[in-house]
């Protein structure tokens, strides 16, 4: 895999980063800048409420816009979790299938 692309733990889709990503567009869909113009996302996945989380989604675009790191961890963000293989999980894969359709209609995420 380029470092470009990247995939969490037990999904089949490699997401690549749009070509024509601009640092704008990044922030319009809730990146934060860090330092070294490093971009993170780190969205709850919950099926039903943003505040009783299971899970974390967190994405991050290096500068330059040339690396790409994707996970999916508990709650606490530590851990690497595969909701693929979690029990009861559908609601959340559901909720995290929205989140990446929703930036690669940002044009920030290519499917690959």
């Amino acid at each position: 895999m380029q470092k470009n692309q990247a995939q969490v733990l037990g999904d089949k889709d490699i997401y690549e980063i749009a070509p024509d990503i601009k640092k704008y567009s990044l922030l319009d869909a809730g990146f934060v800048e860090g330092r070294n113009d490093h971009f993170k996302l780190q969205r709850p996945i919950s099926g039903t409420s943003p505040y009783d989380a299971r899970f974390l989604l967190k994405i991050s675009v290096s500068e330059g816009f040339s690396h790409l790191r994707m996970s999916i961890t508990d709650k606490s963000g530590l851990h690497n979790i595969n909701i693929y293989k979690a029990k009861d999980t559908k609601s959340e894969i559901d909720d995290y299938k929205f989140m990446m359709n929703f930036l690669e209609e940002k044009n920030i995420l290519i499917k690959k």
